[in-house]
């Protein structure tokens, strides 16, 4: 019996209060291309977020050159504690994903359309963060990788799934999914409130969690990284919380 969904389109700062409607079977499909940016210096001051410590860590190691960066890594939002949806408890923490032979499983039931897009962008041997979700202390709790890119979600043809869509059809799929394999814990819980006191600063005066979809497009349950976002959020493992 397949695992329920990990789809988690929940409101990243008030994870437990707002739960998310479903996408409408009507909404347009937004297109799936790769978004390109520059990395930005932050200007001279007095940043509390940590940015120019870790911009000096990485000069030394790429010289200090800047270049177009795209969107190579993930975040992916899935539910640790209990939740009936039609019936189904669709709870699945890391320990879960652990648990699983090879620790490896797909990654189903997303019913968004740009989640869905972002899905089937992702390459094999990418890495993305596993987000805890929903749940009284949301945050990144470890480390994934693809195993498998994205093929069509059988829980779409699955009457008895929460996330059964009558309206697709197996000769053209609507939804994908994707198999991802536990890789590591991060060192330790990286809060979603410690994230975003980073992100807040550095949208302020410049550092690369400023444009962090975790914030400027939180209801997403899969949402891509850049290099520095990804690197940045990780060095926070090193650190102690705050």
């Amino acid at each position: 019996m397949p695992w329920p969904s990990r789809k988690r389109d929940k409101g990243a700062v008030s994870d437990k209060k707002e739960p998310d409607a479903k996408i409408a079977k009507t909404e347009e499909e937004t297109p799936d291309k790769e978004e390109e940016e520059k990395s930005t210096k932050p200007p001279a001051g007095s940043s509390k977020s940590g940015w120019k410590n870790w911009k000096k860590t990485k000069e030394s190691d790429t010289g200090g050159e800047e270049s177009k960066i795209t969107y190579c890594h993930w975040l992916l939002k899935s539910e640790p504690e209990s939740r009936l949806e039609k019936g189904v408890d669709v709870k699945f923490s890391i320990d879960d994903l652990k648990a699983e032979p090879n620790q490896t499983t797909f990654w189903d039931g997303v019913r968004n359309y740009q989640a869905r897009n972002f899905l089937r962008a992702m390459k094999l041997g990418q890495q993305a963060f596993f987000y805890h979700s929903n749940c009284k202390d949301p945050g990144i709790v470890g480390i994934v990788k693809i195993v498998k890119e994205a093929y069509p979600d059988h829980t779409q043809f699955d009457q008895k799934d929460p996330h059964y869509d009558s309206s697709s059809r197996k000769e053209n799929p609507k939804w994908s999914m994707v198999d991802v394999q536990f890789v590591r814990m991060t060192k330790r819980f990286i809060p979603l409130s410690e994230i975003k006191a980073h992100y807040l600063a550095h949208k302020a005066d410049g550092g690369p969690l400023k444009n962090m979809m975790l914030f400027t497009r939180q209801r997403l349950s899969i949402q891509p990284l850049t290099q520095e976002e990804f690197d940045f959020v990780l060095s926070l493992e090193e650190e102690k919380p705050h």
